[in-house]
């Protein structure tokens, strides 16, 4: 079968010729409907020198993905040839207390293990099969589409799990700035949305993300800058925003996080931009909550789906094949990709 594959570190990957997956003792065979390009898979081909990360090459890339059941291996009980599925991406050990929660995210055994999931460091699903160690990494999807589906494990997971940590903040009268309406952050505008009355402010310096916004369910969308700082603190009766969740993660985007944020409030970065925010007594409000997550939980995946499948929420996706991945890569590093690009191997 063909796979998209990294072959040496910092270097395009590479579509090629690989065996089709047999599944083992308690692993399921998925066929894959379709496979996120996530811009986590720009850090890991152009960031990483060679030695960086302890993962061997060459591996299939792709993290977001959904499918069909078209395998079990021996000893494989809750899962049937031919259902459609989701693919619960971080893969922990099952067996700590955090995986036993449904946190394989926070798995507190993972320096033990050779790849993070499939995509990253295992093989991922930007093939046609991909082989997945335990039917417990499956989500049943019901009458959602597989490539409507897959950024639904990562570009809907991450952003739900970051929105509900705060969710106490979440009631009426509230501000959410979401800077960033890319894959994740337009995801973000719709769960919120979707988890009750807040008023939703969309940060963006591009014109078209602003629209993608307004489109999904924001009520106000902003260019970032002073501008934007004075007008959501007008908009909050000086105060500021409840919550702020920040897509990017550079410097700038912190910053202007911290500057819109309220006492009391939650600062949240999710991207990973390589961002610093100096930190002293008068650089955030007092008591705001500065924190980074990773991924989401089991639960949390059925929860997200479950928004989906009642149509409180869609990702904008845009489908490609495997030929035309590495342009559609570059697409994203010049921030000119809108929504989610999904492969389909197929």
């Amino acid at each position: 079968m063909r796979a998209l594959q990294l072959v040496e570190w910092q270097q395009p990957p590479q579509v090629r010729e690989v065996a089709e997956p047999e599944p083992g003792p308690g692993q399921v065979l998925v066929r894959v409907g379709g496979s996120g390009l996530c811009h986590s898979d720009l850090h890991l081909l152009h960031d990483f020198a060679p030695g960086t990360m302890p993962w061997p090459l060459p591996f299939t890339l792709g993290h977001e993905n959904a499918g069909w059941v078209a395998g079990l291996g021996e000893g494989v009980t809750g899962a049937e040839v031919g259902e459609p599925v989701a693919v619960y991406g971080p893969w922990g050990c099952g067996r700590c207390g955090r995986c036993a929660r449904g946190l394989e995210n926070y798995c507190e055994r993972a320096a033990e293990y050779v790849g993070a999931g499939g995509g990253l460091g295992a093989d991922g699903g930007m093939a046609e099969y991909l082989l997945v160690p335990s039917p417990r990494h499956l989500v049943p999807l019901g009458d959602l589409d597989p490539v409507q589906a897959a950024p639904l494990t990562d570009a809907g997971l991450t952003p739900y799990h970051a929105i509900v940590r705060s969710r106490a903040l979440l009631g009426a009268g509230s501000t959410v700035v979401v800077i960033g309406v890319g894959g994740l952050g337009h995801m973000a505008v719709q769960i919120v949305r979707a988890l009750g009355p807040s008023t939703v402010v969309a940060v963006d310096r591009s014109e078209e993300s602003l629209r993608l916004a307004l489109e999904v369910g924001a009520h106000h969308a902003l260019l970032p800058g002073a501008e934007a700082t004075a007008e959501i603190k007008a908009m909050t009766g000086g105060q500021g925003a409840d919550v702020v969740l920040d897509f990017v993660g550079v410097e700038e985007t912190l910053a202007f996080g911290a500057s819109v944020a309220r006492p009391l409030g939650h600062l949240t970065c999710v991207g990973i931009g390589g961002g610093t925010l100096p930190f002293s007594f008068f650089t955030v409000p007092y008591e705001c909550s500065v924190q980074s997550t990773y991924w989401g939980s089991i639960p949390e995946l059925h929860e997200v789906l479950a928004l989906a499948r009642r149509g409180l929420i869609e990702a904008r996706v845009q489908r490609v094949t495997l030929d035309e991945i590495a342009a559609t890569y570059d697409s994203m590093h010049h921030g000119t990709l809108h929504g989610r690009a999904v492969a389909v191997p197929g």
